[in-house]
Formats: structure tokens, C-alpha cells, sequence
């Protein structure tokens, strides 16, 4: 499958119980950070456990055009040589960075306080997401930007040839908002500060610290305080990429829903900033086990073991949880309509700017496999129906968006009737062995 290629349609149909080690790929947040961080640094930095979905390779791509030695050494082993802060070379064509908002978002903090030139474009999707509100702060460091009307891709960046450094009150929730400033603010003089009202994932500032940058964290009637001193040397690392918690929800979810399943998904992150989707799940009722808990590269992980839950119920999820799992949203309504009483989900605007309006595109989705729900700007409502008790029978469309690919794939594995999707070509971007991963538990998914 390919993100980028011609449409591939997918089906999936009710599955016999699923079995076995659900081995998901590494964390596709902290994939994306490890080759910028490691493009920053000064020698050589390791990674193990690499992402190898397109969103990341077009990031190994665009570090490789600013200069950086980026080099793959067999499966999710990876080296980078980087540049040092500020050391990035400008770029001799347009970065493509396909659907990756990540990617996009974080690569212009990148380079926008070095004086050097850079366009990004991207899919048909990415090029429908704004941009203003990452170009907006990077312009008071002194860079400029120039886009598509609405601040959309194609862009181009002009990074500042004298940079200040910056204080930036987040004025929504966002993680790729947060890190793109504090990655801005490395080649400022000075201190750069953002403050958040609700703490998003700390992957960066985690990743920051451990390559030797000078950061503190404050809580304080504002919010979080983020100070970070610029100009540091970072330091190479060795990077051990924990498995993707917003991947495992996939199978995770589909055990809780497919009759007499029962698997194990091992070394998943429970970043508290990422566990909000399991903390949900466990309040609705589900059977999950969190085995073995331990740290790895810097991340607190654990082994999950998921048995079917047939008796889960709808809940109100508190709004304040939705950036510890704004991308869980979409799998989460197809829990919802398999459990009893109604699911409701506020706060979740944010989802409307997602590489697509995943919203609309879930509301309208579940609605075509005979789940009722209700939307407005900022909430989800779906009225579950129990155990095996979604009808399907629908062709759902994904709007070139993994997350909802595979949303709907887990919904036909335990609905009446077969769910298909009408493009299943953008899981290549963040999970690429999905399709083999869940037929090897048993899930009946095909192409065509």
C-alpha cells in the first residue's frame, strides 16, 4: 500500500476469535523527533526500533536534504550524523513530506531560525491542513512564511537570519504547536518560552533533555511553563523507539470486540501524555492488563494483554483527556457502538484539522452501518449497541486518512455484515504491517 498511490479498496468481515503477539511498530511521535533531534546534534546518534512508515522515511528524507547523514542499517535500525543547531544547509528542491502534519509542522520549527530557504508541499490531504497556526509564532522568532491562501501548503519558509527568542501561550492544545516553537527556539539566543494551558505529549521535551539541552517544565496558574535556553550543543543519543500506543489501539481495540479474543501486545508506551484512550477503554468496562511495566528509552512501556469485552457500557470521556488521545478518537466510536448506552466525547474540535475531518468522517461512517449518533462542532455521540450488534454492510469512505482506514477495518471484524473502505493506500503512512499484523491474529481483512 502506498500513500501516495492509486486507491486501494478494503474489506473486512466478521473475524473468529483473535489470537496471539501483536508486535506493533515503534511510536511514530518519537520516530519523527529522533531524526530531527539526531539531525541537530553534533556525531552519531542510534536508533533502534524505527517507524518505517512514509510519514517518517519523508522526514529521514528531508533531514538528508539539510545536510544530515541519515542511514538505514537493516530493520528499524538507524544512524543519523547531524549538523549541530543551526548547522542545517538549505535544501536544492521542494521537500515532499506526504501526509505527515508531524513532519511538516515540526521541520519548519526546525528550520526557522536559520537564515535559509525551504518550500514544503505535500499529499492531497496534507495540502487541505492549516498551517497558520505553527507559521504564525515561527514569524515572531523573524521568520516568514508563504503559502496557499488560508496558510496552506505548497509553503515557504524563509528562516531568520537574526533570530529572538520568544514567549508563546498555546492557543489550542497541540503537541506538533508546542514542539515546532521549542525546536525554533534551540537557534534563538536566550529564552524561549511556551506555555500550555493543558500539558499535550512531552515526547520533545523528554527528547530535548536527553540530548543535552538546557529545559524546565513549571506548573503555575497559567498552565505549563516550558523554558528552554538556546544555542545549546546537543549531544548524540542512543534512541530505543517504544511501540506505538496510538498503533496498538488497533488490535487492542479489535480484541475487545471480536468474540473469545485474547492477545498480547507487548512494549507499548504509556507516556501519560498518550494513555488517555486506555484509561477510557478500562472506565467503559474492558479487559486489559498492564503487565510488566518498566522503562524503555526513556519511556515508561508495559505489556498489554486484551481478552473480549462483551459487557462494556458508554461513558462520558472527560474533555480535559482528549489531547492524551485526540488520535485514538476515531477507533474509540467504533468501541462505542459495540458497547451498551451511549458514548459521549467532548472537546474534540480539534479532530475537524486531522488529515481529515475525522468528526464528519466517523459520524458519517458509523451512520452508513446502522449506529446512531449525534455530532456537533465539538463533540462525538454514538449510541452503542452491544455486543455484536452493529449491522455494517457499509462502504465507508477514509478521506486519504489512515486512522479512519482502520477504524472501519476493526468495525467489520465484529459487525453482522462486511465494512469495506473505499481507500485503504494511507495506512502505508503510519502502520505498514497492519494488514499482515491483524491477519495474523486471525482478523478476516482483504483487498479488492
Amino acid at each position: 500500500m502506498s500513500g501516495h498511490g492509486e486507491a486501494q479498496p478494503m474489506k473486512s468481515r466478521k473475524s473468529g476469535p483473535l489470537k496471539g503477539v501483536a508486535a506493533v511498530p515503534g511510536d511514530k511521535s518519537i520516530s519523527h523527533r529522533s531524526l530531527i533531534f539526531g539531525a541537530m546534534a553534533v556525531g552519531e546518534t542510534t536508533i533502534t526500533g524505527l517507524l518505517e512508515g512514509q510519514d517518517v522515511l519523508d522526514t529521514a528524507k528531508a533531514m538528508r536534504a539539510f545536510g544530515a547523514t541519515v542511514t538505514r542499517h537493516g530493520e528499524g535500525a538507524w544512524t543519523v550524523n547531524g549538523v549541530g543547531v543551526g548547522g542545517f544547509q538549505e535544501p536544492s528542491d521542494v521537500l515532499d513530506v506526504g501526509n505527515s502534519g508531524t513532519g511538516a509542522r515540526l521541520i519548519m520549527g526546525t528550520m526557522a531560525t536559520t537564515p535559509i530557504t525551504a518550500t514544503f508541499t505535500g499529499d492531497a490531504s496534507l495540502r487541505k491542513r492549516p498551517m497558520g497556526r505553527v507559521t504564525d509564532p515561527l514569524s515572531m522568532f523573524g521568520a516568514r512564511a508563504y503559502g496557499r491562501k488560508g496558510g496552506r501548503l505548497p509553503m515557504t519558509i524563509v528562516g531568520a537570519a537574526n533570530p529572538v527568542p520568544v514567549r508563546y501561550a498555546l492557543p489550542v492544545a497541540s503537541a506538533q504547536v508546542k514542539s515546532a516553537v521549542l525546536l525554533a527556539g534551540l537557534n534563538a539566543p536566550g529564552e524561549t518560552v511556551v506555555i500550555e494551558r493543558e500539558p499535550t505529549r512531552d515526547h520533545s521535551e523528554r527528547m530535548l533533555v536527553g540530548f543535552g539541552a538546557q529545559l524546565h517544565v513549571e506548573k503555575t496558574a497559567e498552565g505549563h511553563v516550558i523554558t528552554l535556553t538556546g544555542q545549546p550543543e546537543l549531544r548524540p543519543q542512543t534512541v530505543a523507539v517504544p511501540r506505538d500506543p496510538s498503533s496498538a489501539a488497533f488490535p487492542v481495540c479489535a480484541a475487545l470486540i471480536v468474540e473469545g479474543s485474547d492477545i498480547l501486545v507487548p512494549g507499548v508506551s504509556q507516556n501519560l501524555t498518550r494513555n488517555g484512550l486506555y484509561l477510557t477503554l478500562v472506565e467503559m468496562g474492558a479487559e486489559i492488563e498492564f503487565q510488566n511495566p518498566r522503562e524503555e528509552g526513556g519511556e515508561p512501556v508495559a505489556d498489554l494483554r486484551v481478552r473480549f469485552s462483551g459487557n462494556m457500557k458508554g461513558i462520558e470521556v472527560p474533555p480535559e483527556r482528549a489531547p492524551s488521545m485526540i488520535d485514538e478518537y476515531p477507533v474509540l466510536s467504533v468501541v462505542a457502538a459495540f458497547a451498551q448506552g451511549k458514548t459521549v466525547m467532548r472537546g474534540i474540535k480539534e479532530l475537524r484539522v486531522k488529515e481529515s475531518d475525522r468528526i464528519d468522517a466517523m459520524a458519517r461512517g458509523l451512520e452508513a452501518c446502522g449506529v446512531r449518533v449525534e455530532e456537533d462542532e465539538d463533540t462525538l455521540i454514538v449510541h452503542g449497541m452491544g455486543a455484536g450488534g452493529v449491522p455494517g454492510g457499509a462502504t465507508c469512505a477514509t478521506h486519504i486518512d489512515h486512522r479512519i482506514a482502520m477504524s472501519f477495518l476493526v468495525c467489520g471484524l465484529a459487525a453482522k455484515a462486511p465494512v469495506a473502505v473505499d481507500d485503504g493506500s494511507p495506512i502505508q503512512t503510519s502502520f505498514p504491517i497492519f494488514e499482515g499484523l491483524m491477519r495474523g491474529l486471525g482478523a478476516e481483512i482483504e483487498r479488492g
